[in-house]
């Protein structure tokens, strides 16, 4: 039986959320290295909820969210996305700042509030990386990593992986910094430019870009 959730509760089931939402499967390491604490506050935290009902936990450790663990973790990212989204096209932060602000005031803005901040901006599809804001749709074809784009295939780039979100702000900034966002037009020059790079070509401008940059980065070809 679910009991209400706390603060420390929600960062747990959004990191679930984010996580499985990038095909990962979620076990305790990564909830550690994602949520920054050590491996005994996980497997403390994680025997909570899972007695609290948030969560199950299969003999292979690994872990997924419970049909209410779901639902609340699914209004927490819709919350975070919404107010993203306002915070960098109404109020002109950039991207990583915009997502410190999101967390930071989140909790403190009751529904209604952030259904009419979400009506004010005629309810968009996606947070400003280009992950779908739960319950729209954002009709994306097939999605590749910019990592696998062929040389020479135009793309155009649809969404920032949550992995770059949440653990690579300074990647977020250089990619505001050289224009590349939800609708940036980009192609891949050359792939083996180095043995961690790939180049690419940003609206008409050239750019090199590390290899685990590229793989968090989702385009769809033209």
């Amino acid at each position: 039986m679910t009991t209400s959730h706390t603060e420390t509760v929600d960062k747990y089931l959004e990191a679930i959320y984010y996580i499985a939402a990038e095909g990962e499967v979620v076990r305790p390491s990564r909830l550690a290295y994602w949520l920054s604490v050590s491996a005994p506050t996980v497997s403390n935290a994680l025997v909570r909820l899972k007695r609290d009902g948030w969560i199950d936990i299969s003999s292979d450790r690994s872990v997924t969210l419970t049909e209410v663990g779901t639902a609340t973790a699914t209004s927490l990212v819709r919350r975070h996305r919404i107010l993203e989204r306002w915070l960098t096209d109404v109020l002109g932060f950039d991207w990583a700042t915009a997502d410190i602000e999101a967390d930071r005031i989140s909790s403190a803005i009751s529904d209604a509030v952030v259904d009419q901040i979400d009506i004010s901006m005629g309810s968009p599809a996606t947070c400003p990386h280009g992950n779908v804001i739960p319950g729209r749709d954002a009709h994306y074809g097939v999605l590749v990593a910019l990592a696998d784009l062929e040389p020479g295939t135009p793309a155009t780039v649809r969404r920032i992986s949550e992995v770059a979100e949440h653990e690579a702000p300074a990647l977020l900034s250089m990619l505001a910094e050289h224009a590349i966002h939800e609708g940036s037009e980009v192609g891949v020059i050359e792939s083996n430019v180095g043995p961690n790079d790939v180049a690419l070509t940003v609206a008409g401008a050239d750019l090199t870009l590390s290899l685990e940059a590229a793989r968090l980065i989702w385009v769809q070809t033209i």
